[in-house]
């Protein structure tokens, strides 16, 4: 046995009067257990406080003591223990025995009647060293769950601490794979712009070289050809940057009203000549479509767009279905697509009965020069371009396929809120030539496109004035010369365009402002960005609707 264990199991005994105490520990002795004697009530107290299995105390003991010490070691006890007193009294009952009355406040106590028998004080004996190993493996438990808890709140600072770091980790992965599908992005859209750019680049330069190696020599016949093929490639170049705009959403929108179904039907002989006689186009427009709020060129465009990836979807024939219909998402729908507002929507659809595709096709379809086309026969910009158009325009695009039974693309454009215009008046024709002193301020940064507008305009026989930038602008509006029409780029450096027209309407207030711009972040939707009396063509752009906007402008 431990020293330990022999303390925490022994019995104190205190028993002043007579050979009591020393019979007592005989009696202990032979039963087994241990047991040390005190002389007093303060012996006892010290001896308790190296532990104790039960006290064996006489009433005679207790009597005109302070049992303060006592009652106050016994207080405060932990809570596992419950320390057996067993108290020796005289035969007789309570009145013959104060001592008895202390028994509420010493706690655990056993009264043993004198004289007794030493079988009964082994019996009570044992059976309260039985109820004090119990405390005892109650609090070894305790102290086990106190451990096992101690150890589980390490092992779950140490999982916090793995867990933070394994999501610091994740999000640093995340990151980087983030950066990198950003970086392939990149790589795959400067890879195809430069792809179809050289092409054309090759047609625009090679064009003109042959032009002007033939005029070196003098010969002018078959010139025509060339710059067919010079313009032609040109032509193709600005309808790149055009869909690359659509795409990034900053395209220059003129959104308005838009009779879906009339347009619809205003392209079906375009739509007819697009695709093969072995398709079937079917149309399905909705008797009370309401009115969408959209560019009606884009509309028509992206219209197009989808008609002819139908028709190269269905290679041995099939049908082609454009169908209209009126529909209300609601906010279930519209939170699982970002930048969408639940409301009314008017959906352009258009289903074919081609080759489908699979969900891994279906993710990609809106990527940048994304195609499944071979090589050369298509761009990978119109489905992504129809993408732009719908976000900037406040809509949505779905693709619904399945392999072997076809796709469909669903269009979604807001529906109109505000009143329909009135119908627009007759275009009256003006005069091809200027009037006498008509006069246009040209304010543009490039040189080549400032000479080239001015040279146009004064073929025209207007007369005009040059600005290189706003700050030269400024001066010629504040001065007396006479301006007809403000004709500025929007991108201009330091003060843009609309920044310019708004002081030239300061110093002017009846000048009339048409805005050239190849791209212009804040002239992307034009409803917000023009005022009455301004207009906007974007580059590049054909010389007769410059000049017939000038004409219109001017003789308004």
């Amino acid at each position: 046995m431990t020293n330990v264990q022999a303390t925490s199991e022994r019995a104190i005994i205190l028993a002043p009067l007579g050979r009591d105490s020393q019979i007592a520990l005989m009696m202990l002795n032979e039963a087994g257990v241990d047991g040390v004697i005190c002389r007093d009530l303060f012996g006892l107290c010290a001896e308790l406080k190296h532990g104790a299995g039960l006290l064996l105390v006489s009433s005679e003991a207790l009597l005109g003591s302070d049992l303060e010490p006592l009652l106050r070691l016994i207080e405060q006890q932990p809570a596992w223990s419950d320390l057996p007193i067993v108290l020796m009294t005289h035969h007789g009952g309570p009145e013959n025995n104060p001592a008895s009355r202390l028994g509420s406040q010493l706690g655990n106590v056993t009264f043993l009647e004198r004289p007794f028998h030493p079988a009964t004080l082994i019996s009570l004996i044992t059976t309260a060293l039985r109820g004090r190993r119990r405390q005892y493996e109650a609090r070894d438990r305790l102290i086990d769950l106190s451990q096992s808890e101690l150890r589980l709140q390490n092992t779950l600072e140490t999982l916090e601490q793995q867990v933070e770091e394994r999501t610091a980790q994740l999000r640093h992965n995340e990151e980087a794979l983030r950066q990198s599908q950003k970086m392939e992005a990149v790589g795959q859209l400067t890879g195809g712009i430069a792809h179809d750019f050289n092409n054309m680049l090759t047609g625009i330069i090679g064009s003109l070289e042959l032009l002007r190696r033939r005029l070196a020599r003098g010969r002018t016949e078959d010139l025509d050809s060339l710059i067919d093929l010079g313009v032609t490639s040109a032509n193709r170049a600005a309808g790149l940057t055009h869909r690359l705009l659509a795409f990034s959403r900053r395209q220059s929108l003129d959104s308005k009203p838009v009779e879906m179904n009339t347009l619809v039907i205003s392209m079906d002989e375009l739509l007819q000549r697009s695709i093969n006689e072995s398709i079937r186009l079917d149309m399905q427009l909705h008797e009370q479509l309401w009115v969408a709020e959209a560019d009606p060129n884009q509309l028509e465009s992206a219209l197009l767009n989808l008609v002819i990836n139908a028709r190269d979807a269905m290679p041995d024939g099939g049908s082609l279905l454009v169908k209209t219909w009126n529909e209300h998402l609601d906010m279930g729908f519209t939170e699982a697509h970002n930048n969408l507002e639940p409301g009314d929507y008017v959906v352009l659809s258009v289903t074919d009965t081609g080759c489908g595709m699979p969900q891994s096709i279906i993710n990609r379809a809106f990527d940048p020069f994304f195609t499944t086309k071979p090589i050369g026969q298509g761009t990978g910009l119109g489905l992504s371009m129809i993408y732009g158009f719908s976000k900037q325009s406040g809509g949505h695009v779905a693709i619904q396929s399945e392999v072997g039974k076809g796709t469909t693309v669903n269009l979604y454009l807001p529906r109109f809120g505000g009143e329909l215009p009135q119908d627009s008046p007759i275009n009256i024709q003006h005069a091809p030539y200027a009037q006498k002193g008509e006069t246009v301020l040209i304010v543009e940064d490039d040189p080549a496109v400032r000479v080239l507008v001015s040279t146009v305009l004064s073929d025209l026989g207007y007369a005009f004035v040059e600005a290189r930038d706003a700050d030269s602008a400024v001066p010629i509006l504040d001065s007396l010369q006479r301006i007809d029409l403000l004709i500025s780029d929007v991108g201009l450096p330091g003060m843009n365009g609309r920044q310019l027209a708004e002081i030239g309407r300061q110093l002017r207030p009846d000048l009339r402002v048409l805005f050239i711009t190849g791209y212009a972040e804040h002239a992307a939707v034009r409803g917000g960005f023009l005022d009455p009396g301004m207009q906007m063509i974007t580059k590049p752009f054909t010389f007769d609707l410059l000049t017939a906007k000038v004409r219109e402008m001017i003789r308004v």
